[in-house]
């Protein structure tokens, strides 16, 4: 069922409503008055210190939040006494759902997804009324009369919506599992590539091509060659361009002082997917603590496996702060990130959703510039992507040129693919998406292993648009060779599963994104996945230079073996130069001395491409996880700091 769309339908001065008694008969048709407001009865019992609510009462005027999650994010009274002044402004009572479960047969019939979405959910049959347990009474009366055809007469109890949202999970967890695995329309989704009809026909092409190969390997050669010289000349030409658009557009640009943001501030939900990060608790809140968007908007989703019990056991001996909790995906026949994201997301409370990853450092302003920018524009911008930057990019070799070639990506490339109206591969984390879109467009793809690259894909099938936003996430380097071709062979192997998706019907692609976005698509797939697999066949030409025997020897000294020097050439100044440009910030500077190791660095991800197709064919959905905790963090998120932010997050 769709997510129910959220409204807050004030109480009127004079209300008809059926109210619970302690004994659960309802009491219907009494008149009543208006009611006590929830601020004045949480005084009158003493719960709240008076300057505290009257700061609480200032902050609802300016944010998207209810009196009561302001009071409970700052710390300023009990969940019980809340809960308690609750029930005393609404006539009911409360319900320990731990200690008596609902009845999974009537979350069926209203809906999990919906009962999530409206912190609501039918406990149980006392004779022919419903119990609807709700942590937002304020809307009992417009929930009751949508749920009235399917439920019949209801009366409402209160209880917290975490112990809701803990309800509904432990009752209908295998069917939200379900869910989530194919919540992807099955056109947009690569989870039938791994059928045996589809290992047959990738099995019959390398065969056909091992047969080529030994039955004119000199042809083959050439064949390989020229569509590696064409594939070559297509992504510098596009790297050149994307390059140019940035370069204009960062000269144009002058940003003034932001103007004041219209209306009120919004919940904004941010998914933390974390799998066997047995340290990784204290660190994540030190770091997320520091972020100065108001609390109690803020809401943190840890997303963790219900088999990681490293990952568990770790948060359990934690105390996390109210505006943190942890969410388990219940196991299943496959295990990865997209998966976990999908089943988090009707867990969500914020109509805006984003994604970090375990180790990343968001700079502190980073929601207010995306709630900013949301605000700014249209419907039609869907989704904002952070910069990704590196820490620790001193550390060694790697991490330096890993941070030459993320800076490359992310304060170059993308921005330009943007400005282009190009489609725009997502990065996994400081991915921030308009609720509704996200829900819309079916989620992300629970089998791709580069969920973020095709979920960029689909959003500009749609006809949504991808904005760069300046703001920056640090991440944690792969600082060892081994760990690097891992991870790099994932993204390589989920690029070619979903040029593969999306290539399934290439007509409806071309009339969904345009000459110029297939065209794009092809050489930001196809080309970027034919560079890494043929570049030995590129190298091989160093063999004419030292005048070795080569397939193309007979063109030396001819206009064809010319240009094909030239386009080495410019390849070679497009790519370097645009690497220069891209660390020529104060903070990247010394790595510009780097940026000509970059030749040593590539033919890792021609080591790596090999891996990647070989798991193409075994196993296309095996999810290679990157080890996270490897070197030390830098100096800005020392023990020291991590220490002190972690103790303002988590008051004694």
């Amino acid at each position: 069922m769709a997510r129910a769309t959220r409204r807050t339908t004030p109480p009127p001065l004079l209300t008809v409503v059926p109210m619970a008694v302690p004994d659960g008969r309802p009491r219907t048709g009494r008149l009543r008055p208006a009611r006590t407001p929830l601020g004045r009865i949480l005084l009158d019992r003493g719960a709240v210190d008076p300057g505290d609510m009257l700061k609480a009462l200032a902050l609802r005027a300016r944010e998207e939040a209810r009196l009561g999650e302001i009071l409970l994010a700052r710390r300023w009274v009990d969940e019980g006494d809340l809960m308690q002044a609750l029930c005393d402004q609404w006539g009911t009572r409360t319900v320990d759902l731990r200690a008596e479960p609902p009845d999974a047969r009537l979350v069926d019939l209203a809906g999990a997804e919906r009962c999530l979405a409206e912190a609501a959910l039918p406990w149980r049959r006392i004779g022919a009324v419903t119990v609807i347990v709700t942590a937002r009474p304020d809307e009992f009366d417009r929930l009751r009369r949508d749920l009235a055809p399917v439920l019949g007469a209801c009366v409402m109890a209160i209880a917290p919506e975490r112990a809701i949202h803990d309800a509904i999970a432990e009752a209908r967890h295998a069917r939200l599992a379900r869910k989530a695995e194919t919540r992807t329309d099955p056109r947009e989704s690569c989870r039938n590539l791994g059928s045996a009809r589809a290992a047959f026909w990738v099995w019959a092409v390398i065969a056909a091509l091992a047969a080529a190969t030994l039955a004119a390997p000199g042809a083959v050669f050439v064949a390989f060659a020229l569509w590696a010289i064409l594939t070559l000349g297509l992504t510098t030409g596009l790297k050149a361009v994307a390059f140019r658009a940035e370069w204009r557009r960062s000269r144009q640009d002058r940003p003034g002082p932001p103007a004041p943001l219209a209306g009120r501030l919004p919940v904004v939900s941010m998914m933390v997917p974390l799998f066997r990060e047995d340290d990784i608790a204290p660190r994540l809140i030190a770091r997320l603590g520091r972020l100065d968007y108001p609390k109690e908007l803020l809401d943190i989703v840890l997303v963790v496996e219900e088999t990681d019990s490293r990952t568990r056991d770790a948060l359990a001996q934690t105390r996390l702060p109210h505006w943190m909790r942890v969410i388990l995906v219940p196991d299943g026949p496959i295990r990865t990130k997209p998966r976990a994201l999908n089943y988090a997301l009707d867990f969500c409370r914020g109509r805006i959703v984003g994604v970090w990853d375990a180790e990343d450092a968001p700079e502190p302003g980073q929601i207010h510039k995306i709630v900013r920018r949301f605000a700014e524009t249209g419907p039609e911008v869907a989704c904002l992507q952070g910069v990704l930057d590196y820490y620790n990019a001193r550390h060694n070799w790697l991490t330096r040129c890993f941070t030459i070639e993320y800076a490359a990506w992310f304060r170059a490339m993308l921005p330009g693919l943007a400005q282009l109206g190009l489609v725009v591969p997502l990065g996994g984390t400081t991915v921030f998406f308009r609720r509704e879109a996200i829900e819309a467009l079916g989620g992300w793809d629970a089998h791709n292993v580069t969920e973020d690259a095709d979920l960029g894909l689909r959003l500009a099938r749609r006809g949504y648009r991808t904005e760069l936003v300046p703001t920056v996430t640090e991440e944690e380097p792969n600082a060892r060779v081994l760990p690097w071709i891992r991870q790099r062979s994932r993204w390589q192997k989920g690029y070619a599963i979903t040029w593969a998706v999306h290539m399934r019907y290439p007509a409806r692609l071309w009339r969904e994104l345009g000459a110029k976005g297939f065209l794009g698509v092809q050489i930001l797939f196809l080309g970027s996945l034919s560079q890494a697999v043929l570049a030995p066949v590129l190298w091989s030409f160093w063999a004419l230079s030292l005048n070795l025997p080569h397939p193309f020897a007979p063109l030396a000294g001819s206009g064809w073996m010319a240009a094909l020097w030239g386009l080495f050439l410019v390849s070679e100044v497009v790519g370097l130069g645009v690497a220069v440009w891209a660390v020529r910030g104060p903070g990247h500077r010394h790595l510009i001395k780097w940026v000509p190791l970059l030749h040593l660095y590539a033919p890792l991800a021609s080591l790596s491409s090999y891996k990647a197709f070989y798991e193409v064919v075994t196993r296309p959905f095996y999810w290679d996880k990157t080890a996270h905790g490897m070197i030390d963090a830098p100096a800005a998120v020392s023990a020291a700091a991590d220490a002190e932010a972690f103790s303002q997050a988590i008051p004694a």
